[in-house]
């Protein structure tokens, strides 16, 4: 069978696979996934035995640190996975819910009632924990799905498809409900992204070619979840030892998360207090700083470097961060619009005013006031998991869970009304 005819049979088979999941008891979705975390627990050494053969391969070919760091299925990353089907399973089931039922002067009953998207295809790369989210969120959503991971988490994905899989089957759903795609080669993403008729939207997560490929190349609609250059500012009335405390919890958690510290704008009056407490704190983790001219002296020349053009709006997801001062909000923010990725901005402040006026001015789909970059994420949020982030402002703006892999359909409720 060639590529062409297999990727547009996978198609096909989750369109049918949707129609079936839509009009399926809450209840059984909800099965599904218990049973999933139960298969989790169960045929953990298989999983982690699968996610070693990627990660052998990945040290083999060379692959960099931030990459093998998401690729890696840890204890830690594995019981997530697991909690987020418990979580995911526990939320009230959102299909059929009617929104905004009001009376027209005729009488009619109109709002809208909560409906699946239909199908949705999400490529990635790396992560393979992102495939048991993608897959647990748009079930419970009433979605079919169909994913493709990257090359070097082939192995781990097959082996977590198979016990979503088994998970559907025995709660009475299609298989076919949940896809990867079996192969790595990129023929079939290209033919995937042709196939309009069956699948209803398409969701890339990973670096900018990838995103910007995705985005050429689909005939169905895309929901970008673009890279993470995230900001901190750090305003002259923030508490200092706060501000270290969540300046080093940003960059130093995870740094190759998308929502990880990647520049420090700090205001000039707190600046020659703050920075050498930073270069002290984030240093001792290793982390290089790419300073502006006014921030390097302040750093020290035993952590930072000068800073380049290309640093400004870099998403290094790695050890790295690039520090500028600002005279002060306006240069921030100045400075944000033009660098920024739309995915998460913080500031630090002490002062209502400004902290109401970071919220409203910075554009990204969260907006934090002293606190971490990092909480931009769906479990930490309340979602129970996300698909991703996404920084399109159509149809989701920010982590996208459950409700955000629905839509709405306008309802009727007449009593024999006819137009005049």
């Amino acid at each position: 069978m060639s590529i062409k005819h297999e990727v547009r049979e996978i198609g096909r088979k989750a369109k049918e696979a949707a129609r079936k999941l839509a009009s399926a008891e809450g209840s059984a979705r909800t099965g599904a996934l218990s049973a999933l975390a139960d298969l989790l627990e169960s045929e953990r050494e298989f999983v982690l035995r699968e996610n070693a053969r990627d990660l052998a391969a990945a040290e083999k070919n060379g692959l960099d640190r931030a990459r093998i760091q998401r690729l890696t299925i840890s204890e830690k990353v594995l019981g997530a996975m697991i909690q987020g089907c418990r979580e995911v399973a526990a939320m009230p089931d959102p299909l059929g819910e009617i929104e905004s039922l009001g009376k027209r002067p005729n009488g009619m009953l109109v709002g809208k009632m909560r409906v699946p998207l239909g199908v949705v295809a999400m490529i990635y790369e790396s992560r393979p924990n992102a495939t048991v989210d993608a897959g647990i969120l748009c079930l419970k959503a009433g979605n079919a799905t169909i994913l493709r991971g990257g090359s070097e988490a082939f192995h781990s994905n097959q082996a977590l498809a198979s016990l979503m899989h088994l998970a559907l089957e025995k709660a009475g759903l299609p298989r076919d409900a949940v896809q990867v795609l079996p192969t790595t080669d990129r023929e079939a993403v290209k033919e995937m992204l042709k196939l309009s008729e069956y699948i209803d939207v398409v969701i890339p997560r990973g670096g900018e070619g990838l995103i910007r490929a995705v985005t050429e190349q689909a005939t169905m609609p895309v929901l970008k979840h673009f890279k993470g250059v995230c900001h901190i500012f750090a305003d002259d009335s923030c508490d200092l030892d706060r501000a270290v405390e969540i300046i080093h919890n940003a960059k130093t958690q995870y740094p190759s998360g998308c929502n990880a510290l990647e520049c420090l704008l700090v205001h000039e009056r707190v600046a020659p207090g703050l920075l050498p407490r930073v270069a002290e704190r984030l240093g001792r983790d290793r982390v290089v700083f790419r300073a502006c001219e006014r921030s390097l002296p302040l750093l020290g020349d035993k952590y930072a470097e000068p800073a380049t053009d290309e640093d400004w709006g870099k998403e290094y997801l790695d050890l790295a961060l690039a520090v500028k001062v600002v005279a002060d909000m306006d240069e921030a923010l100045e400075h944000i619009a033009r660098y920024g990725s739309n995915h998460t901005e913080a500031i630090l402040t002490n002062d209502h005013a400004r902290s109401m006026r970071f919220l409203r001015e910075a554009d990204a789909s969260l907006v934090v006031v002293n606190a971490t970059t990092r909480f931009n994420d769906g479990a930490q949020l309340g979602l129970g998991a996300e698909i991703g982030i996404s920084t399109s402002k159509l149809h989701a703006y920010g982590p996208m869970g459950v409700k955000e892999l629905t839509s709405t359909k306008f309802v009727l409720l007449g009593e024999g009304q006819i137009r005049q």
